[in-house]
């Protein structure tokens, strides 16, 4: 259903199941769903995005990670037909390396960044390439458990930014 771009007005009236399914893709986390559905009308695409940021920002960490959970690891290929799958590939098409040395330290570090935090690693690739994923892998795994959540949440909320931008047409 979201296979398409809608408009600000179809997602305005659209009923809450609809708007649902259209608004899944940005954000797995039903908590925000609900939200972002129970605020509407939006009077902008702007409008929007300010909610989704307050939203995100407020949620509590099982919410987040409801979220962050329907990602794929950063540098695997998302299989499936649906919309999230395609933009998740779309969004790290630039990471993609053929370099097998580069692939494998991108597995390594991904593991042991779950080791280490318990969740995927997950980082708006869009733009950057395997050696900036693997640059931020490598900056992170140091950060404290507190810190990763910060940057984990700012990270979602630019994710599902981009979502937004691709799903709402002015």
């Amino acid at each position: 259903m979201a296979d398409t771009p809608i408009t600000l007005t179809q997602l305005n009236q659209a009923t809450a199941a609809d708007a649902a399914e259209w608004l899944r893709p940005c954000c797995a986390s039903r908590r925000w769903l609900d939200e972002i559905i129970r605020l509407r009308p939006y009077g902008n695409r702007s409008e929007l995005r300010a909610h989704s940021d307050t939203v995100l920002a407020a949620l509590p960490w099982e919410d987040v990670r409801e979220a962050i959970d329907a990602h794929p690891r950063i540098g695997e290929r998302a299989g499936g037909a649906d919309t999230e799958s395609a933009w998740s590939r779309a969004e790290q098409s630039s990471a993609a390396t053929q370099d097998q040395q580069t692939q494998a330290d991108l597995v390594d570090r991904n593991r042991r960044y779950e080791e280490r935090f318990g969740h995927v690693f997950l980082i708006c690739a869009t733009g950057l390439s395997a050696k900036d994923i693997l640059d931020a892998l490598d900056q992170r795994l140091a950060n404290s458990p507190e810190d990763e959540r910060v940057v984990v949440r700012d990270e979602l909320t630019r994710i599902v930014a981009l979502r937004i931008d691709k799903l709402v047409i002015t």
